[in-house]
């Protein structure tokens, strides 16, 4: 795999983008438990760069995010997928500590997807299936540096794109099903996802599959989350569009304030509906619809914690405007955070003390929701990220699993994590 700096053809535009062997997305990787995966990674950047393996329950002195792979060097990943690893929609993507935003909304991303016990259901083994990886860019698609306002809130652009291209088809076979996974690799941007006139099912999250399909209206997919949808092809026959909702991550009033001025300021954009793929009915085989599954992955709930701990994320320091802040530090590569013992049970309370959305990532462990604002989370999944709103808080239980080591937690709008909101974690 080589990461470089690569012109491509979007629609009628010429785009300047950072790929993974000259394309953007980067190329799917799929593996099973107990596989063993080799990645010769050939940086052609101007810049330092590593890969993050983003779902991945790995070593983290494999997954190691403080790892530099300098311009023009070569580096090796080599790991072996655990032979109890779930089925997981993943991703991969640069961790380079001040320069993670910048490379990921240039367009460094890729589909990771591990097979395994969700694929052996007998619904899902008859089901079409598409990844669909959301990105989103400037609409110049130059690698231009963002305004102060869109580094300070996370950047984003108005030209939304579904595995590189706009509004892209997705076959949907009459009478059958279609598992749709879906990544969000954007760097700030939070989804608010809609199929519009069709009844769609959530069977997976981040770490895999939940107990019982469930219905949904919306999913939001903030940065780093994924889900993977189950669709019946019972409608009528035609197309039915894939919307993203205006969401308002708690930046909508100012950003409105501005006014026509936001033209002038890369990186910051107006929210608005737009279409990112379109599913299309297609004849097939099938006389009868195809049976959906009636149960998934049972999933056991993590025991009471021995111990609970307390995040709170907020802006600048010391009241200052100057950065991110995890209990009143700012990221110090060189500094421990937070010290905890393998096969440990622990509750983390994520308290956001700031005005505007602050998705919470883990790197290794998975974990469970356990209460937002106080009250119980009604379902119950294996995730690695959390999206937190404005002045909410959550709390997560996790089990330190397997693997020792020091790796990170971090804000997943990534101009955040680049400005401080990140933290160390040694498991021993």
């Amino acid at each position: 795999m080589e990461a470089r700096a690569q012109q491509l053809q979007i629609g009628d535009q010429t785009a300047n983008l950072l790929t993974y062997n000259g394309q953007v997305p980067g190329p799917q990787i799929e593996a099973r438990p107990g596989d063993t995966v080799q990645i010769r990674f050939t940086n052609r950047l101007n810049q330092p760069t590593n890969l993050h393996f983003h779902g991945l329950h790995i070593s983290p002195d494999i997954d190691n995010v403080f790892r530099a792979v300098p311009p023009g060097e070569r580096y090796t990943y080599e790991f072996q997928i655990p032979a109890n690893h779930p089925a997981v929609t993943a991703w991969y993507h640069p961790h380079y500590h001040l320069d993670v935003a910048r490379q990921v909304f240039g367009g460094l991303a890729g589909p990771l997807i591990i097979r395994g016990d969700l694929d052996e259901i007998p619904e899902l083994q008859q089901a079409n299936e598409s990844v669909l990886m959301l990105q989103d860019f400037e609409p110049t698609l130059q690698p231009v540096e963002p305004h102060a306002l869109g580094r300070k809130w996370g950047r984003e652009g108005s030209l939304l794109l579904a595995n590189g291209q706009r509004n892209p088809a997705i076959a949907m076979p009459q009478n059958g099903l279609l598992r749709l996974r879906l990544i969000n690799a954007s760097a700030s941007r939070i989804y608010q996802l809609q199929l519009r006139d069709h009844p769609w099912l959530l069977v997976a999250t981040d770490r895999g599959a939940i107990a019982n399909p469930i219905q949904l209206n919306t999913l939001q997919l903030s940065p780093g989350e994924r889900a993977e949808m189950l669709i019946s092809g019972q409608q009528q026959p035609g197309d039915y569009e894939l919307t993203s909702l205006p969401y308002d991550r708690g930046i909508g009033a100012m950003v409105e304030s501005l006014g026509q001025t936001v033209e002038q300021m890369p990186g910051v954009v107006q929210p608005v509906q737009t279409t990112v793929a379109t599913l299309r009915y297609q004849p097939s085989q099938y006389a009868e619809p195809l049976p959906l599954p009636q149960a998934l992955i049972p999933i056991e709930r993590l025991p009471a914690p021995s111990r609970t701990r307390e995040f709170v994320l907020n802006h600048g320091i010391g009241g200052g405007d100057s950065g991110f802040i995890i209990n009143d530090k700012s990221f110090d590569m060189n500094r421990v955070d937070t010290r905890v013992k393998l096969n440990q049970v622990e509750d983390w309370r994520i308290v956001n003390q700031a005005s505007i959305d602050h998705p919470f990532h883990l790197h290794t462990n998975r974990f469970q929701v356990i209460e937002r604002n106080g009250q119980p989370e009604p379902l119950l999944s294996w995730q690695d990220t959390v999206s937190i709103k404005g002045y909410e808080s959550v709390t997560i239980r996790v089990r330190f699993e397997d693997f020792v080591g020091r790796t990170v937690y971090h804000c997943h709008i990534l101009d955040h994590e680049d400005q401080g909101m990140m933290g160390i974690i040694e498991i021993a």
